[in-house]
């Protein structure tokens, strides 16, 4: 048997899986033990049968034991790694009622399969811990188990079981004493080892400690399963990414503030972007701890069971009085109450959930207090009483307390889950002084120099919500303080007159329409045809045009954000519209390196300090570059070139100048950012460059004569081919003939009456699109109740991925008809 690689792949619940197989041969993990002398099997380990083993079964601190029926050769790999795989079958017939699925493969990597092979025979019993479990490719050839039993050198041991030859001198043994209380009695718990974060070597497995200094909630990945994201040191100061996939919330890490420690088994290091980063891999588990020092030390975990002794409970005591020796953490700043917010700042909140209700698709609104009030007049959101969950009316005392927090995007999920009454932690909450920014109202309601709270989308700066369970000691402090609030609510409300309810729950904003929009559509083109059935469209012919009537059965995607792309006119590219983690992260990197610059003799070199209440350090101040010929006329604000600045600091300042170019500092030049980030920030918009066909560097330009600079005059400068953005959507209409899937993106801004470029950065514009696509496909109703469009359609021929020719469906010339407002 030859092995090419130094890794196999195992069929697990996620598909196939790459298990690394280590060349270090300096690790003993299988035992031979002798019943009733030395060492035995650890006490807080646990048997399971064979049997009832899945690939869902939490097998932490469990064992299996067997007779090893069948043992394969020892393989070499390269590396001087090997494998070794052997056949177990179980033989008390107490733990296994039936004789199906006794026997189980079990596969054994690097030193711990060389020496098993050493050590073990065919025939031996076998106690195996510390097993992660896979599916069995061979379970049709062999009709064993349908799992696999996997153990690597990391954390996984194989315990031989072999009686004690009788010693004629010995005392008799006591013959009451069964194996299996042998095994048990007077056994020491296994010694996990912990590595220090700056020892990770690519490719190794391995358990560590860590003190949390960022944490992004748990997201929804585009797989199946949720992402969450932290970083973390130890007393080496080496700071080490981590990213967690696993289907179940309750699986990832429970973090609910930096400084937290957190203890992960069998993470995988590995290289990303010339950096270590850990990750989740086969057996992961995760345990947390409050991180403040003197607090008891309680493990968060959803794990049944899980290991924890005195050693644990010593390397948690000093973590904790490391971090707090450091001045790292001193900037670490807790939760803000409502009474101390300030507009325009950044926080966290600690509140309980009293009501919920949807806005829009991308937003929701959430009633929270903390028992104090703000000083400051806070915006109350108007939707309908029957769409809300929890309470609907409260005291005017309580009334006082209680913010409206806007929930965006991708936090709309999280938030539908919610249920009234849960304590949560909202992380980066914006506080936004007045009501323009405020989507969805009317010029009646505008609530001037009202204070409101929003939760915009995206994962930065750690932005989410989380549930803090109830013996958690921030939720113990908010119950006291709002258990201090003394009132009668069924007294109070009785005091409560129809005005005063309507006063909060009133009709929803005019930009959502209290009632459904009625939209139909009309066809903008010139053609002089009859109207013909979908089934007669397939039946066509290519480069036609047709008239067809038709409902919207469906449509993709839902999420508008999704359906915006960019496009070049050049090249005919179309790409996805990069996110602000991806963004983030490109500025986060760029702004390490701001090395010493040269800068040309045509700019001055300066610093701009942030606005106050912008999140991250005080006072920092970012370097920026002036064009002397537009200093000369006084247009210093019209554009400016910023080096150093994360993707929050760049959005803070969008509202002081007309035009910011972000710079980087390469081989001590000034030099553009790569175009996978925008090359121009304008207003709220953001400007893209195609890099197939753009020369982008950092040139002279003249600006005489030039009254008004636009994104298009410096992506000339720049030398940048600009790229446009378009809506891309795919609509399932039908009839009663047929379905057709069509899409729509040269003509969708006429469709819709709203530019792209408008629906990247205007909520109102957003807002129109979303309005429009509720009223044309109503989400939840009958199909036959939508209503029947007039659209005109044209068919063309195109390449599919796999460079096959397919004839697609385009609509065109057909503009939406809202009814005119009386």
């Amino acid at each position: 048997m030859r092995v090419a690689e130094s890794a196999c792949q195992f069929e697990s619940k996620r598909g196939k899986t790459a298990v690394p197989l280590r060349s270090h041969l300096d690790v003993m993990p299988v035992h031979v033990l002798l019943e009733g002398t030395g060492p035995q099997i650890p006490a807080h380990l646990t048997r399971i049968p064979i049997s009832l083993i899945t690939t869902s079964t939490d097998v932490t601190d469990k064992i299996v034991k067997g007779k090893v029926v069948h043992k394969g050769p020892l393989v070499p790999l390269n590396n001087d790694s090997f494998i070794l795989k052997m056949v177990i079958q179980e033989e008390d017939s107490m733990l296994n009622s039936s004789s199906q699925n006794s026997s189980v493969n079990v596969v054994l990597f690097g030193s711990l399969a060389k020496n098993f092979s050493q050590s073990a025979n065919q025939g031996d019993v076998v106690v195996a811990s510390g097993f992660t479990v896979g599916k069995s490719p061979t379970v049709h050839k062999d009709n064993l188990h349908p799992c696999n039993l996997l153990l690597t050198e990391d954390g996984a041991c194989i315990y031989v079981l072999r009686p004690v030859l009788p010693n004629p001198r010995s005392p008799p043994a006591n013959k009451r004493r069964s194996p299996v209380s042998a095994e048990l009695s007077s056994a020491k718990a296994p010694k996990y080892t912990y590595a220090k974060l700056d020892s990770l070597k690519a490719g190794s497995v391995v358990n560590v400690y860590g003190v949390v200094v960022f944490f992004k909630q748990p997201f929804k990945s585009r797989g199946t399963d949720f992402c969450s994201s932290l970083k973390i040191t130890d007393h080496s100061n080496e700071k080490i990414g981590c990213t967690i996939f696993c289907e179940k919330l309750e699986d990832h890490p429970k973090i609910f503030r930096n400084g937290d420690i957190v203890r992960m088994h069998r993470v995988k290091a590995q290289v990303f972007n010339k950096s270590i980063t850990l990750v989740n891999t086969f057996g992961f588990s995760v345990v947390t701890f409050d991180g403040v020092k003197g607090a008891p030390v309680e493990p968060r975990t959803s794990s049944r069971s899980f290991h924890f002794d005195p050693d644990d409970q010593r390397t948690v005591e000093e973590l904790r009085s490391w971090a707090a020796s450091q001045a790292l953490f001193a900037s670490v700043t807790s939760t803000v109450p409502l009474s101390a917010v300030q507009p325009k700042a950044y926080f966290d909140l600690t509140c309980q959930l009293l009501a919920k209700a949807p806005v829009d698709t991308t937003c929701t609104l959430l009633r929270v207090w903390d028992g104090t009030r703000c000083p400051h007049t806070l915006l109350k959101v108007i939707v309908e009483p029957h769409v809300t969950e929890g309470q609907l009316s409260f005291s005017k005392e309580r009334e006082n307390l209680i913010a409206d927090v806007l929930v965006y995007d991708n936090h709309v999920e999280v938030a539908r889950k919610l249920k009234p009454g849960v304590f949560l932690r909202i992380y980066n909450l914006r506080a936004i002084a007045g009501s323009s920014t405020v989507p969805g109202l009317t010029r009646s309601q505008l609530q001037v120099d009202h204070l409101a709270f929003h939760l915009h989308g995206g994962t930065s700066y750690g932005r989410g919500i989380g549930i803090l369970p109830d013996n958690s000691p921030d939720v113990q402090e908010l119950k006291r303080v709002i258990e201090a609030f003394q009132e009668n609510d069924e007294e109070a409300l009785s005091e409560l007159n129809d005005s005063d309810l309507l006063e909060v729950w009133k009709t929803p904003p005019e930009s959502l329409d209290g009632e459904t929009l009625d939209c139909s559509t009309e066809r903008s083109c010139g053609h002089d045809m009859q109207k013909v059935t979908l089934s007669e469209v397939k039946r066509s012919g290519l480069g036609r045009v047709h008239h067809v009537r038709a409902q919207l059965k469906a449509y993709e995607p839902h999420r508008l954000h999704e359906a915006l792309k960019l496009y070049c006119s050049k090249c005919k590219s179309m790409q996805d519209v990069p996110d602000d983690e991806l963004l983030e992260s490109i500025f986060s990197e760029a702004s390490k390196d701001c090395g010493p610059c040269s800068p040309p003799p045509w700019v001055l070199s300066g610093q701009v300090s942030l606005p106050r209440h912008a999140p991250g350090p005080s006072n920092r101040a970012l370097t920026v570059y002036l064009l002397t010929q537009l200093m000369f006329e006084g247009k210093t604000k019209d554009v400016i070139l910023l080096m150093g600045s994360t993707l929050e600091e760049m959005c803070q300042l969008m509202a002081s100048y007309q035009n910011i170019i972000p710079v980087r500092a390469s081989g001590g030049h000034l030099s553009l950012f790569d175009l996978s980030a925008p090359f121009l920030f304008r207003g709220r918009k953001r400007y893209y460059g195609c890099k197939r066909c753009s020369k982008a560097a950092v040139r002279e330009q003249s600006w005489e004569g030039v009254e008004m600079i636009d994104e298009k005059i410096i992506a000339e400068a720049l030398g940048i081919q600009p790229l446009q953005f378009i809506l891309l959507m795919k609509l399932e209409l039908q009839d009663a003939t047929d379905t057709l899937d069509v899409f729509m993106w040269r003509h969708a801004e006429s469709f819709f009456g709203v530019s792209a470029e408008d629906a990247s950065a205007n909520q109102e514009a957003q807002n129109s699109i979303c309005q429009i696509m509720d009223s044309l496909c109503p989400p939840g109703g009958n199909v036959g109740q939508h209503p029947w469009l007039d659209l005109c359609l044209m068919a063309y021929q195109a390449e599919d991925d796999d460079g096959q020719t397919k004839t697609c469906y385009q609509v065109c010339h057909t503009t939406v008809v809202k009814p005119s407002s009386e």
